[in-house]
């Protein structure tokens, strides 16, 4: 009997061993951050409502879970959404021999997590199964980064909370306008990774019917969105997958740093003077972090918000947030890869 190709507990445990534990602080402090994050993550939900017109799926977001987690709990809470995002497509090898694989993939999985996790502020995870009857998903928002962060950049601390908390219950809004949203960008994913070979294997093959599996021709140069790491193991039709779900994440993460900073300055004075300060510190890794940050991916996530971020601005600026919303209706509706370049060609198809 096989087991998954990743011990996603054991991920956990490796990350939370080699993550910082975040800033000094004292309870007075830690309390005041965690009661800021809880106003600002309900009063988010009724902010992005307003300014993207999804009112009842405002309401469904603000009904939905929120954890306020430190990062042990973030990099616990990240192996469950992998594991239900791929654990049925990465199956590892019989015996001894697949245990060991899989301990092994879980030693990197959580060494990769631990170098990403001190940059996390939240998450949105659309993979949680809700309670019978309600909606799927949660909000995990990172209090010891959050802290950390909003003393980096030398801001205002309750403003700070609610401002990441818009970005992140934007996410919940999308997901519950959506309920489609989840299942298909699973489905992409999933098609991308499901070509393990037949020894838990290191050569990705396309098995979807009409696509036979072949093997990956050679290494090949990763494309403007894909980590370069991963780029090296895909073949034309993985390929396709993935720049089709990093299409589909570039909307989701462009659109909420619009939602958010259109908010404005009636919910956030500072607004600018955040934006101004968080951007000029993404644009700002030198050294290892930007080397690792080019082998991980995290250049191109950057880009995602920006492409994903122009795509929204552009097409808000010619049909409005309700001709946006399209986007939600169905996946037909969602920009293709060489849409979120070209935002006029996914008014046209979509608006005529």
């Amino acid at each position: 009997m096989r087991g998954s190709a990743i011990d996603w507990d054991r991920a956990a445990r490796r990350a939370a061993v080699l993550l910082p534990a975040g800033p000094p602080t004292d309870l007075v402090g830690a309390a005041t951050v965690v009661e800021s994050l809880r106003e600002g993550s309900r009063q988010a939900p009724g902010h992005v409502a307003c300014v993207t017109g999804l009112q009842d799926a405002g309401e469904r977001a603000g009904a939905l879970p929120v954890r306020i987690v430190d990062r042990a709990g973030w990099a616990r809470a990240a192996t469950q959404s992998f594991a239900a995002l791929l654990g049925d497509h990465l199956t590892g090898g019989p015996g001894l021999r697949g245990r060991l694989s899989a301990a092994v993939a879980g030693d990197q999985l959580g060494g990769a997590l631990a170098l990403l996790g001190p940059r996390v502020l939240g998450q949105f995870d659309p993979y949680t199964p809700g309670p019978a009857g309600a909606a799927s998903g949660r909000l995990l928002l990172v209090a010891p980064t959050i802290l950390a962060m909003h003393r980096r950049l030398d801001v205002d601390p309750h403003e700070f909370a609610l401002w990441v908390c818009l970005h992140e219950q934007t996410h919940a809004v999308q997901f519950a306008a959506a309920p489609w949203l989840a299942d298909h960008l699973r489905s992409l994913i999933a098609a991308a990774v499901a070509g393990s070979d037949e020894q838990g294997g290191a050569v990705p093959t396309s098995r979807r019917p009409g696509r036979p599996g072949r093997p990956v021709p050679s290494p090949r140069a990763a494309t403007g969105a894909t980590p370069r790491l991963l780029a090296s193991m895909l073949d034309d039709a993985q390929q396709e997958d993935v720049d089709r779900a990093i299409a589909v994440m570039s909307l989701l993460e462009g659109h909420a740093d619009v939602v958010m900073d259109e908010v404005g300055t009636g919910a956030v004075p500072s607004v600018r003077v955040i934006r101004r300060a968080f951007e000029k510190r993404r644009g700002r890794q030198r050294g290892l972090s930007a080397l690792i940050g080019r082998l991980l991916g995290v250049e191109e996530k950057v880009r995602q918000y920006r492409d994903g971020a122009a795509f929204t601005r552009a097409v808000v600026e010619r049909v409005g947030h309700e001709g946006l919303n399209a986007v939600w209706e169905a996946p037909e509706q969602l920009p293709s890869p060489a849409e979120i370049l070209a935002p006029d060609r996914w008014v046209e198809r979509v608006h005529g």
